[in-house]
């Protein structure tokens, strides 16, 4: 049996704490998890405790970030159907460059905070993923709330229901991508800061 949780847990959780406090916290959660979770749990049961505890801290560095970047498509997705449009190019355009912008800013911020650039991959698709509930969720309640005949003509014309409810997951790999590019702009403006 072991009596250490999953590496890759550990792995993560050094990605969203910061080096100086990284020894401190891995510490005191494998402390609690190896005198009071594991022997009162079992292995599964502890696993899952440290996996929570690691995604909280995953959750409070990009919680904020993912409502923001989710909450920007349900801004869109309300416009498109309660406003409809001539030409959706100057929404397009700036529902883009807001989207990768809260990405550039989230994942430069989170990797200066780590110092690796990784750190802003791995924010850029947690911000993605998490945005696409948020955007799903909203679109789905706003369809719930408005769907009389005019909107669903919008909606037909900004792009349908399939763009609305699939466009979100599709966003996660250019999440990655913008993610990494911020990682880095924040990981060598900390070397540059640093040094």
């Amino acid at each position: 049996m072991r009596t250490a949780p999953p590496d890759w847990a550990d792995a993560l959780l050094r990605f969203f704490v910061t080096p100086e406090n990284f020894e401190n916290v891995s510490g005191d959660l494998l402390e609690e998890y190896c005198d009071s979770v594991l022997p009162g749990s079992g292995q599964r049961r502890a696993d899952r405790w440290y996996v929570r505890q690691v995604l909280g801290f995953v959750w409070r560095t990009t919680g904020l970030w993912a409502f923001l970047f989710g909450g920007a498509f349900v801004a869109r997705t309300a416009l498109d159907w309660l406003v409809p449009p001539v030409t959706f190019d100057l929404r397009s355009t700036v529902s883009t460059a807001l989207g990768v912008a809260i990405l550039l800013v989230a994942s430069a911020r989170t990797a200066w905070r780590s110092g690796s650039f990784l750190t802003g991959s791995i924010a850029g698709l947690t911000i993605a993923a998490l945005g696409a509930v948020v955007s799903i969720g909203g679109a789905a309640a706003l369809l719930a709330f408005r769907h009389d005949p005019a909107t669903m003509l919008a909606i037909r014309h900004s792009g349908g229901l399939d763009e609305v409810f699939l466009l979100p997951l599709l966003l996660m790999l250019p999440g990655v991508l913008v993610g990494t590019v911020g990682g880095m702009i924040g990981a060598a403006m900390k070397r540059a800061v640093m040094a």
